[in-house]
């Protein structure tokens, strides 16, 4: 439905979007997740024509977004995080604004106007000034005037900044629901809000896309990360003297705490359950274990760890970070 490649934008000596190269498939909801400054907004724009690229192409259904842009933007809906409503029109007078910019024949502006305010929920605020409505409300009215003309392809920039938890919630209900006859794309720096709407996560970072994948497969990459913590009461060579015997360890860390308790973090290798060898190694031993957590990696551990750019890592270092978690760079022999 969408092509991007190697899309690159430059604001002089600053680049802002660094060769993103990815596909937008049909009927899926895409979340675009990254930190504040991170090229999610630049992306979105970019993607639908209202900012030329510096370098790279996008296109819509086939068509270059820049060479055929009409041909291109009839197929997207776009609310930026900004809604472009004017406060002293009223949702049906602003919607049949942007119905007749749409070019959408006057025998069918009525009709879609009605089904879209039906569809959003401000059927109800018709006729009432949008200066007045709630920001929730103006939201809708912008997801509104994305729905004229339906296109193919919804993409909303961060829809649900400066709501209150209610609205929020109601929000992304309509998200799911449009999501049923729209592809869907989602930009936000909110972790939850992608986790909950979106089939596939695309993390960007710095202006790179530093993962590509469902919210299922990016946790599972970083499984092997998990850790068991332990409690001991015992000594820290005796404790290391149990792990050593233990194969599935891969590595471990000790801190003695006080009153003779040890404090203990175990990697176990990949996908082993060590719980029940742990608790048997260290009763043989006669080493008590007064308490013991099993702490998986979350999508949150995924996402720090992908955009929280370590002091002291290599570039080298970086790109084999990326390409494990699906980005488009590999590690240069």
């Amino acid at each position: 439905m969408i092509e991007a490649e190697h899309l690159t934008k430059r604001y002089g000596a600053h680049t802002a979007v660094h060769d993103l190269n990815f596909t937008i498939e049909k009927g899926v909801v895409y979340g675009f997740l990254g930190p504040n400054g991170a090229g999610k907004s630049t992306t979105m724009n970019m993607l639908t024509g209202c900012l030329g690229a510096s370098e790279g192409t996008v296109r819509i259904g086939g068509h270059d977004i820049m060479e055929e842009p009409m041909a291109a933007k009839k197929l997207i809906g776009y609310l930026p995080e900004q809604p472009p409503v004017y406060p002293d029109m009223t949702p049906e007078e602003y919607l049949r604004f942007v119905a007749a910019a749409k070019g959408i024949p006057g025998r069918e502006q009525a009709g879609q106007i009605a089904a879209v305010m039906e569809k959003t929920g401000i059927s109800g605020m018709r006729h009432r000034l949008i200066r007045n409505l709630s920001k929730g409300y103006r939201q809708r009215v912008g997801i509104a005037q994305a729905l004229l003309g339906d296109p193919q392809v919804i993409i909303l920039d961060e829809p649900t900044v400066g709501l209150d938890p209610a609205q929020i919630i109601e929000i992304r209900e309509l998200i799911r629901e449009l999501g049923k006859d729209h592809t869907m794309i989602l930009s936000s720096h909110i972790l939850s809000e992608v986790q909950a709407v979106c089939d596939h996560i695309m993390i960007i970072s710095h202006g790179e896309l530093a993962a590509s994948d469902t919210p299922e497969n990016l946790t599972a990459l970083f499984a092997g990360k998990s850790e068991i913590h332990l409690l001991v009461r015992g000594g820290a060579e005796a404790a290391g003297s149990v792990l050593q015997g233990l194969e599935q360890a891969e590595a471990w860390k000790t801190e003695e705490k006080e009153d003779g308790i040890l404090s203990i973090a175990v990697t176990p290798r990949e996908d082993a359950d060590i719980r029940e060898a742990i608790f048997f190694a260290f009763a043989d031993a006669h080493l008590p274990i007064l308490e013991m957590t099993h702490e998986r990696a979350s999508l949150e551990d995924v996402f720090l760890e992908l955009t929280q750019e370590k002091p002291e890592e290599a570039p080298k270092e970086k790109r084999r970070r990326k390409a494990k978690a699906g980005g488009k760079e590999a590690d240069p022999q």
